[in-house]
């Protein structure tokens, strides 16, 4: 049911292995749009992109041979931030680079390899709270929003560690979960 929504542009709130966060199809510039909108989100501010596996890297324009580093540290909370002038640029906001992350949750992994590469932002108007729950993410978005997804609360969760690949190196951005 939620691949058939994504299938067709729609943006909902889904749990991931950090947070809950805003996601769409990042291959649908439209609905990424949508969530630029839905969020107040700058459209030259990149968005993270959650995959499957390494080899959806080459749908999204690239850097399969970036991510031998991280793979050590996948499926985890590590986003990675790689670098590459083929990515969409509604996805790098005029940039080359795009974070991407291969989530821990299996479930959300399995959603992935049906839809294919998914954004996610944190699930929050810019510059409030991330919401923890559907209840509050209602507060905030109401029927915005074209579903939700309800796990319960993720309250207390460690945001993932952002890593750049500089000369094929980690080079640590902001310390999350997963040490390095």
């Amino acid at each position: 049911m939620v691949a058939g929504l994504l299938e067709k542009g729609a943006v909902g709130f889904i749990p991931t292995d950090t947070i809950y966060g805003l996601s769409a199809k990042a291959l649908d510039e439209q609905a990424v749009v949508k969530v630029r909108s839905i969020k107040d989100r700058h459209k030259n501010k990149p968005l993270i992109v959650l995959i499957a596996d390494p080899s959806q890297l080459s749908e999204l324009g690239g850097a399969e041979s970036q991510a031998r580093s991280a793979t050590k540290y996948w499926p985890g909370p590590l986003t990675v931030i790689f670098t590459s002038n083929e990515f969409p640029v509604w996805l790098t906001g005029g940039t080359d680079t795009l974070a991407v992350r291969m989530p821990g949750n299996e479930k959300l992994r399995q959603l992935i390899k049906k839809t294919g590469p998914l954004v996610s932002t944190s699930a929050n108007p810019q510059g409030k709270k991330p919401a923890e729950s559907v209840k509050q993410a209602k507060k905030y978005f109401d029927s915005k929003l074209d579903f939700y997804v309800d796990v319960g609360e993720l309250s207390n969760r460690q945001p993932s560690t952002i890593v750049k690949l500089v000369d094929g190196r980690l080079q640590i951005i902001r310390q999350g979960d997963v040490k390095i």
